[in-house]
């Protein structure tokens, strides 16, 4: 059963300008993610930007926002066939635990300056 739905919208050219502070960047992102990333080159900001609009969406389909929740403890990653996947870690999984959590859909998307999530929570 859905008990979640949420999608943001990021702006890119935000996610360039933390690009030039590294110290800021590892606050949002896993360590994984920072590191699969920088392999992009130009496009690294778009891929930064996606999965931050992935931990906003996260905390709207959980109805409660991400207060109390460290960013970098949700992993976005790619499986073997490009497929986006969000892993919990820590305070992340409490609040999805909370609501009997079972899988989490995740679509990302970029066009032109924006970066767009959606997450479906289900139970």
């Amino acid at each position: 059963m859905i008990v979640g739905f949420g999608i943001d919208a990021v702006d890119i050219s935000r996610i360039q300008r933390w690009m030039e502070y590294e110290g800021l960047l590892a606050r949002f992102f896993h360590p994984q993610e920072l590191m699969e990333t920088k392999s992009r080159g130009l496009t690294a900001a778009y891929s930064l930007a996606a999965r931050f609009a992935a931990k906003e969406a996260y905390g709207k389909a959980l109805g409660t926002g991400l207060k109390g929740i460290t960013l970098k403890n949700i992993l976005v990653t790619n499986n073997p066939n490009g497929k986006p996947e969000l892993t919990l870690f820590g305070d992340a999984a409490i609040p999805f635990k909370r609501i009997h959590g079972t899988h989490i859909h995740l679509s990302l998307t970029h066009e032109s300056n924006m970066a767009i999530a959606g997450v479906i929570l289900e139970s």
